[in-house]
């Protein structure tokens, strides 16, 4: 067993160095085969070299190839994008283009010279384009501006795609709210630089281009419908993915944009259609470099522009004007001739309306002391149509200014972010007006700048439409505006106040240079001509009267209202730019030119009006019966209806100016007080010397005729109506008695101490009525200027303006004006009153040196009777056109108590009385009380009751003693004991009196 194990092993070891010989044989045929091999690899080293580097060479000339392939194509693509109005497209496939050819190996290749050329010319063109829609944008001409947007807003947007990955690594979009102005406007989107940078990630061209890494390929058929749509993304190697397409609202002019920051931003914003525009452009702009000449040409072009734009409002709404001229009938009447015509008609149309029955025209007086004429009155024809004009053009002015805004914030910002080689260093230091740093950078541009010029031209259509001159403005803001014009900027003021409008006629802008620019302008069709060129006026003459300066009350509210928009529309860095300007010199215009020329005109017109031979004269043809109305002929002295009509017109120019209602008040009260002077003369020529009018002032007299119940009657205010008589028969009968026992106690009563002449009386009468007429419109127009003056302050209390607009309060209230105009017409009634009360007592006089011992019956009352009677229904029927019912009653309301009370005290200076003449007398009583009852406006119950008295009286003379004791006792209070003792003491034929009568009579009255 030992044997044969160990032989086995033996044989194993045998084996085993067999092997291994084999193995060091195969070993060393291996490495003789590698040495041969690494000779046959040395020798192909070299070759294999040139072919790998060939390979490399031919890809990238592939890629180069690609390339200038797609460039060639750019020039043409842009041009259609122009065409199609598609310029952010456009502006983003130029940027993107011209990166392209500064890339390593482009630059120097010499067939894309042409396109660089292309390129270069494309830049220009698109800068023109850009600017030529942005400039018919500021001024609403566009085809997204404020007045389409407005309506169309909806519309105008069409849905385009926008892309969403659903690969792993990739995020939704977020939604952002609103697009805000400042910090947050579009501007801010980008690089800090704010230099534009593309969107793919090489800076290569994205329009149908290749890229390395990875790149986005989408058909034109997939982005024109705006539906889902399958798109391809290679990814490094990786097999396309197919990427979902949500359908989203963008703007129309960005349908065909490459999406970017700019066009999400556009796409989630909230801003109005005509901002998203407008923000659009500027982009545009500042990725072509362009802010700073955009800014210069937009300075350029702003005043021809503006001036443009009024001119042909101005012609439109000629046009209107005359066409709905002739669609009312009037197509006969030409532009030449329809001022003229319009006047014509209203003045026309006014006094056929105006024209009494009588033939007495009021328009004619009133036309005759205006100093305007109807269509220039405050509510007149052309105050109307000049405002309506002025709206409308203040109207565009404040759209186009909003425009302006927009834009001059989204330069402003442009300019600080932009670095720009392609715009000369000359383009930055053009010397404006406007001192600010922004300014420069903007070529000029700046609101501050706009709002000067937009002031400058509303400044100047005002000035032709109040037909004023440049000397029209006060030297003072010529020598400012002078003093601004050629100071050098302040570096100490940055904030803008400096810009605000302080001129005297119209600025005159610096004129624009643009180097290297020039043939561009030309060919572009962007006129030279600077600002500062005079220009022809603006048509206004077409559809505005001729008094031109009368406009100013139209002009102010319009302008009034342009201030506060356009002050709500600055942003707080030119807040103070509100502070100044058109108000500014529209009120300046109104201090100092319109109101003295206005004060001038009306005090002529007062004057005229209450010097003319006829201004307090009655009217000849009154109506027969007085009316309250002005319309229907209320005799009012025309005097003082000019006055009122004037006052009237005056503070009618007060509610068209409220910032002036004061100084027009104080011309209303210097008016009033001439006019009441006047009227005072009046007055004392007509009761100068006369007892009635020494009566009334004396105090006792003044206090009787307070108490008098028939003071009701009298003019009152218009708050306070008029006192009803309660005041009892006893209380009356007492005043009644104590007034004509004062009146008899000037017996005898001479002829010169009465008022004659009936035309005075008369001139009384209606001078009475006019006052209170005045009076009442005065105290109406006070209680409208006081409401109008608490509603201004209330207003300036609520909110803290930007200017001063309250109106300071007149030192005299017109109530109290009014009050005096009232209380002289008072005076003319009392007079009238009294007059009429001594009158009687001038003819009852002659009752005492008569005897009536008739010897026949009384056929007709005696003769002072008769003339006092047709005195009466003369006076009556003279004053009846002239004063009220209520005031008749008050004037020849005494006489029926004075005659009453004259005639009973007649009998004790009588010696003896007859039957006949006691009739006589009663005859005499009823003449008088049918000729007081013919006076309408006169109780006539109680006439009759006093003067039955009389009779009554004059009767008991008839009776025997004893039935003359028995009335006494039945009625001892009807007369007084010195009536009844008067009855005693006359003598009566057949009639016997006992000696002791007196005293039988005195015991019966004392029980």
């Amino acid at each position: 067993m030992l044997l044969r194990k160990l032989w086995t092993k033996w044989c194993m070891l045998i084996t085993i160095l067999r092997l291994f010989s084999e193995s060091t044989e195969s070993i060393g045929v291996l490495k003789v085969d590698l040495a041969e091999a690494k000779k046959l690899l040395g020798a192909r080293n070299k070759q294999l070299h040139q072919l790998w580097y060939r390979s490399v060479t031919l890809r990238h000339i592939i890629s180069l190839l690609d390339q200038i392939e797609g460039i060639a194509k750019v020039p043409a693509r842009i041009e259609k994008l122009i065409a199609e109005k598609q310029l952010y497209a456009a502006v983003q496939l130029h940027v993107q283009s011209t990166l392209m050819l500064e890339r390593e190996g482009l630059q120097t290749v010499g067939a894309l010279q042409d396109v660089r050329s292309e390129l270069t010319k494309l830049r220009g063109a698109l800068f023109y384009k850009v600017l030529e829609d942005l400039h018919a944008h500021l001024y609403n001409k566009g085809d997204y501006s404020i007045v389409s947007s407005s309506i169309n807003e909806r519309d105008d947007e069409v849905p385009t795609t926008t892309v969403a990955f659903s690969t792993n690594n990739s995020q939704p979009f977020s939604r952002r709210t609103r697009l805000l102005k400042g910090d947050n406007q579009i501007g801010s989107y980008g690089f800090g630089d704010g230099s534009y940078k593309p969107n793919s990630v090489d800076g290569g061209s994205s329009f149908n281009g290749h890229d390395e890494d990875g790149a986005l390929e989408i058909d034109d058929e997939a982005t024109s419908d705006g539906h889902t749509a399958s798109i391809r993304v290679n990814g490094g190697g990786s097999a396309p993915k197919d990427v979902k397409i949500v359908s989203r609202q963008i703007p129309a002019w960005l349908s065909y944009s490459t999406p970017d920051e700019f066009v999400e931003a556009m796409r989630k914003s909230d801003a109005p259609l005509h901002v998203k525009y407008s923000q659009t452009m500027v982009e545009c702009l500042c990725m072509l470099g362009k802010v700073a000449a955009a800014g210069a040409i937009i300075c350029q072009r702003l005043r021809p522009t503006i001036h443009d734009i009024i001119t042909t409002k101005i012609k439109v709404h000629a046009e209107h004007v005359i066409g709905s001229r002739a669609g009312i009938g009037q197509a006969t009447q030409t532009a030449a001739t329809g001022l003229h015509y319009l006047k014509g008609q209203l003045e026309s149309y006014q006094l056929s309306k105006q024209k009494r029955q009588n033939g007495i025209s009021l328009a004619g007086i009133l036309l005759a002391v205006s100093p305007v004429s109807p269509a220039m009155a405050p509510t007149g024809t052309a105050q109307s149509a000049a405002k309506e004009l002025l709206d409308s053009i203040l109207d565009t002015i404040v759209r186009i200014f909003e425009n302006h805004v927009i834009v001059g914030e989204l330069l402003e910002s442009k300019s600080s972010q932009q670095v720009d080689m392609n715009t000369p260093k000359s383009m930055a230091e053009i010397n404006w007006n406007s001192d600010t740093e922004a300014s420069r950078d903007t070529g000029g541009y700046s609101i501050g700048f706009t709002l000067t010029v937009l002031q400058s031209e509303c400044q100047q259509l005002i000035c032709e439409i109040l037909r004023a001159t440049p000397e029209a403005a006060s030297a003072d803001a010529a020598v400012q505006t002078a003093r601004l014009a050629n100071k050098a900027p302040s570096k100490g003021k940055r904030d803008g106040s400096e810009d605000g409008l302080t001129f005297a006629f119209r600025f005159t802008d610096a004129t624009i240079s643009i180097p290297n620019q020039g043939a561009d302008l030309i060919r572009q069709g962007w006129s030279r001509r600077g600002p500062n060129i005079l220009q022809e006026g603006y048509g206004t003459a077409a559809i505005l009267p001729e008094q031109g300066i009368y406009l100013a009350a139209s002009v102010y509210r319009p302008v009034l209202q342009f201030t506060d928009k356009v002050a709500s529309m600055l942003p707080q860095k030119y807040s103070q730019l509100g502070n100044d300007g058109l108000l500014a010199f529209v009120e300046n215009f109104v201090k100092d030119h319109f109101l003295p020329t206005m004060f001038v005109d009306y005090r002529k017109g007062v004057q005229q009006a209450i010097s003319s031979p006829a201004a307090f004269r009655p009217r000849a043809h009154a109506a027969a019966v007085y009316t309250p109305s002005i319309e229907k002929g209320r005799p009012v002295l025309q005097g003082l209806l000019a006055i009122d009509f004037l006052a009237k017109e005056v503070l009618g120019w007060a509610q068209a100016m409220p910032k002036f209602a004061g100084d027009l008040v104080k011309y209303v009260q210097t008016f009033l007080e001439r006019t009441y002077e006047r009227c005072r003369t009046s007055y004392m020529e007509a009761v100068l010397e006369k007892l009635s009018y020494m009566l009334i002032g004396r105090h006792d007299v003044e206090n009787l005729m307070r108490l008098d119940p028939a003071s009701a009657y009298l003019p009152t205010s218009l708050g306070q109506p008029n006192i009803e008589n309660n005041a009892s028969d006893a209380e009356t009968a007492e005043v009644e008695l104590e007034m004509s026992d004062l009146l008899l106690n000037l017996r005898p009563i001479k002829q010169e101490n009465l008022i004659r002449d009936d035309n005075k009386l008369i001139l009384l009468a209606s001078l009475s009525d006019s006052l209170e007429y005045v009076a009442d419109s005065i105290e109406r127009l006070g209680i409208t200027c006081a409401r109008a003056s608490s509603q201004i302050e209330q207003n300036s209390n609520q909110k803290t303006s930007h200017h001063a607009r309250t109106s300071s309060l007149p030192p005299k209230d017109l109530a109290l004006f009014a009050e005096e105009y009232r209380k002289l017409a008072i005076d003319c009634l009392k007079v009238l009153r009294v007059e009429m009360q001594l009158e009687t007592i001038f003819h009852m006089q002659a009752m005492t040196s008569k005897e009536y011992m008739e010897d026949q019956d009384a056929e007709e009352p005696d003769d002072f009777i008769i003339s006092l009677t047709a005195q009466i229904t003369r006076r009556d029927e003279e004053m009846a056109p002239f004063v009220a019912g209520i005031k008749r009653n008050y004037i020849f309301g005494g006489i029926c108590g004075v005659a009453a009370n004259a005639s009973i005290k007649a009998l004790a200076d009588m010696k003896s009385v007859n039957l006949f003449g006691v009739q006589q007398i009663c005859r005499n009583s009823i003449a008088l009380e049918q000729a007081l009852a013919a006076i309408s406006s006169i109780d006539s119950e109680a006439v009759q009751l006093r003067l039955d008295r009389v009779r009554t009286y004059y009767e008991l003379l008839n009776m025997p003693f004893e039935a003359l004791l028995a009335f006494i006792m039945e009625h001892e209070q009807v007369f007084t004991a010195a009536e009844y003792g008067s009855l005693l003491k006359v003598q009566v034929p057949g009639r016997e009196i006992p000696a002791d009568a007196e005293d039988r009579v005195a015991e019966i009255l004392s029980h």
